[in-house]
């Protein structure tokens, strides 16, 4: 059985969250969930779950290379989707958090049946993680959702064993100069959205945050090598030791 540990903490963005993500066709049945990230191809974000498709197998064959047993957090796993790709490296534990409850609990109940990947509904900066236990810990799509890089940073590795990794991916990074537009590109979204206040929730980060951090771009979207390739994945994957 998967447990599901709660821990409530009263606030107002799982509603709003959850209202935009209605509104955007983001909420998916059970059966949707335990395909992710295959999906069918009338839906309105088939394009985007191709490059998280991507980006998943990226992470999961990097993760497996190392050949030893590890364990994973998953920070802002959602419905889960992503912490069960990663449960089926071999001998990995796997635990994803996320602060949405509704999300999580759709999550633990999914993926009940896999012993090795549990989910716990809490902030990452509560007592519920013990220090130094974790050897990766993941942001996927959700490391906007975190004011300050920089704190976040410094809370999550108090959580690494030795050696350990922290992944950055499918979150898009900005220079200092193009901040500016991406807020307001995003205020003007979440207005048409109905949702002005989601501004109050979500935040731009640029890589200048993170720049007295050892830390690698083990995908660089905007390299002559990938604009050859005409990759259209526009997501860093970013790696901070």
């Amino acid at each position: 059985m998967n447990p599901l540990i709660a821990h409530r903490d009263n606030n107002n963005f799982e509603e709003l969250y959850l209202q935009l993500r209605e509104k955007e066709r983001r909420m998916y049945t059970d059966e949707e969930v335990l395909a992710l990230p295959g999906i069918n191809e009338a839906n309105p974000h088939y394009a985007e779950w191709q490059m998280r498709k991507q980006s998943a197998e990226r992470l999961v064959s990097y993760l497996q290379k190392k050949q030893r047993p590890l364990k994973i957090m998953e920070v802002g796993c959602g419905n889960g989707w992503l912490s069960h790709r990663l449960s089926a490296i071999p001998g990995c534990k796997v635990i994803g958090s996320d602060i949405n409850f509704t999300e999580i609990q759709q999550a633990a109940r999914v993926f009940q049946d896999i012993s090795n990947l549990h989910f716990i509904y809490g902030a990452i900066d509560s007592d519920t993680f013990e220090e130094k236990q974790f050897d990766v810990i993941v942001f996927a799509a959700s490391i906007q959702y975190f004011p300050s890089l920089p704190r976040i940073i410094n809370n999550v590795r108090k959580l690494l064993r030795p050696n350990g990794e922290i992944h950055i991916l499918d979150s898009h990074f900005y220079s200092l100069p193009e901040l500016s537009a991406a807020r307001q590109r995003s205020l003007l979204y979440y207005q048409a959205a109905g949702f002005p206040e989601m501004m109050d929730w979500y935040f731009h980060h640029c890589l200048d945050d993170i720049e007295h951090y050892h830390y690698s771009l083990l995908y660089d979207p905007n390299s002559l090598f990938n604009k050859f390739l005409r990759n259209k994945n526009p997501f860093p994957w970013i790696l901070i030791q």
